[in-house]
């Protein structure tokens, strides 16, 4: 971040030389003031990155110990303010697309201004074309694991009450094994259905290619052309079932789902053209195919909110689908390219559909997935993101020599990555070999007898940050703290044992249930002690106070 210039700051010393913010954020409107007194506060900016299909990091802090010489002045969505004297905190949300994604660029989101005297004042600045306030205010004490509990369970109250969004769904989708839609047909698709049963999946959604229009992203689109935006203006009937690779429409395929215990999901881009003002026709489409054929789950894509118009359009769409629906209608919102509302932009749609990565082009490695997975709970409630595992014995040659090359995983292991949030399996079910269906598949019905008590409760980073050779993973704690369950890996690690403290838990007198047992582990005191004899392995269990 660049430094403010400041030409004030003459060097001649006197005791009114008390640093501001730049003036140039002075025009915005300011939502919300407030002033704290304590002269030892500790200010978090945490700066979170989308369009992922350029970007792998997607989460970066800063801190400062406030100081009456400086004054701040911060763009971003999320802040923390810790008064270190008393152990407490403040969390500050804009909900907003990410600074650079917002229509109307401002120069800042939180100004900070030192008091004369004790003290700070604080001002949320508001966004034009954003509700006449945006902001959200959250107070913890207690630490991380208190500050990440409130967060968390104050983003799950802005999903709707209904069971699609209730509890995470694990969701296939073809696209990850780069056939793109030449593939999709309705014999295709009976044949993902089937194996997606054994490996026990609920959504078997299907990607671009089963409408009749055709996309710039399609197969075909070199030899018949292809759009990404106005899609009505391209064919009226454009998003109707392909006729040739659907001849009796989607029906049969949503039926022959439902008989096994699974939904089908579709792919969906909201037309992007002229501001989205076929906003309505979009989401009459939406609710009809809801209506008539059932499907709940969209995921949707091709997304470019350039105006305030566009973005407020957009809103638009997704309040009538999901009003239309009773809530019932999940969209998965990708992030990975476009101009989108991000985090903090739509949080009531549905998951955010993280990462398109890939082994035919060398850019998947299940360490790297799960550092995302592991850095954004620390900030995204984990129920809200869709994290991607794929299918490591394709393109095994492209990662030669490479010791976190994803063969070196067993397809447990790669499953267990993600899931803690909502487990994609980015690949073709029906080109699975064998073994990984079956390992995987007794892996995902452990998760889902414990499914609703693991998302019931805070989801929480704990370990090591996931480099590729640490020790790390995730504690779900439950609202009493009297239960939970961890979820630990060791990666390329050189020990087979380690001890780490979780600090305001209070493990002791635990009872420990393995779910998967690859090692041991017990807990003493705040310390937690685990046993991975095999690297590249992973331990889930479950924990129980003794006296209750």
């Amino acid at each position: 971040m660049a430094q403010n210039r400041n030409p004030s700051a003459t060097g001649i010393e006197t005791d009114s030389c008390v640093g501001s913010a730049t003036d140039t954020d002075h025009g915005q409107e300011v939502a919300r003031a407030f002033a704290l007194s304590s002269p030892h506060l500790r200010l978090s900016q945490i700066i979170l990155v989308d369009v992922t299909d350029r970007h792998n990091e997607l989460v970066h802090e800063q801190q400062w110990l406030l100081h009456p010489s400086e004054g701040l002045s911060l763009s971003g969505n999320l802040f923390v303010i810790e008064n270190l004297a008393e152990g407490s905190g403040m969390i500050l949300i804009k909900q907003a697309p990410l600074p650079w994604a917002r229509p109307t660029p401002v120069a800042s989101d939180l100004r900070i201004t030192p008091r004369k005297g004790i003290g700070f004042d604080f001002a949320l600045l508001e966004t034009p074309g954003c509700t006449a306030d945006s902001w959200e205010i959250l107070e913890y004490r207690g630490g991380f694991v208190q500050r990440t509990c409130v967060l968390h369970e104050w983003q799950s109250r802005q999903r709707p009450a209904t069971p699609s969004h209730a509890l995470p769904r694990f969701l296939t989708n073809t696209w990850g094994d780069r056939s793109q839609d030449s593939r999709i047909r309705a014999d295709f698709i009976e044949a993902e259905i089937d194996a997606a049963h054994q490996l026990g999946v609920d959504v078997v959604q299907i990607d671009d290619g089963w409408q009749r229009g055709v996309t710039a992203n399609s197969a075909e689109a070199r030899q018949r052309g292809g759009v990404w935006e106005g899609f009505w203006n391209a064919d009226p009937n454009f998003w109707t079932p392909h006729p040739e690779r659907f001849r009796l429409g989607l029906q049969p395929i949503a039926d022959r789902a439902r008989a096994k215990g699974m939904n089908i999901g579709l792919w969906f881009a909201p037309d992007s053209w002229n501001e989205f003002s076929n906003w309505r026709q979009d989401a009459d489409l939406i609710l009809d195919i809801f209506t008539t054929v059932g499907v709940e789950h969209f995921k949707v894509d091709g997304v470019k909110a350039t105006t305030e118009l566009a973005f407020q359009n957009l809103r638009r769409f997704f309040k009538a689908a999901l009003d239309g629906s009773q809530g019932k209608v999940v969209f998965d919102l990708d992030i990975t390219a476009g101009i989108r509302p991000g985090y903090f932009g739509a949080m009531e749609v549905g998951p955010l559909f993280v990462e398109n990565r890939y082994t035919d082009w060398h850019k998947y490695w299940p360490h790297q997935t799960l550092r995302n997975l592991w850095k954004l709970s620390r900030w995204v409630d984990p129920r809200r993101l869709r994290m991607e595992f794929l299918n490591n014995t394709r393109n095994v040659e492209l990662y030669a020599n490479d010791p976190l090359a994803p063969s070196h995983y067993t397809s447990a292991t790669l499953f267990a990555t993600v899931m803690f949030s909502n487990p994609l399996g980015w690949f073709e079910v029906s080109n699975l070999p064998r073994f990984y269906l079956e390992s995987v598949s007794e892996l995902v019905q452990t998760w889902k007898t414990h499914r609703e008590n693991l998302f019931g409760g805070s989801i929480i980073p704990i370990g090591e940050e996931p480099d590729g050779f640490s020790y790390t993973g995730f504690m779900s704690l439950s609202e009493t703290h009297d239960d939970g369950y961890i979820l630990i890996f060791r990666e390329l690690h050189p020990k087979d044992q380690i001890s780490f403290e979780l600090p305001n838990v209070g493990l002791e007198e635990c009872k420990w249930e393995l779910l998967v047992s690859e090692g041991t582990v017990e807990s003493r005191g705040d310390m937690l002690l685990v046993n991975i004899p095999k690297r590249l392995g992973f331990l889930f269990a479950r924990f129980t106070r003794a006296k209750c």
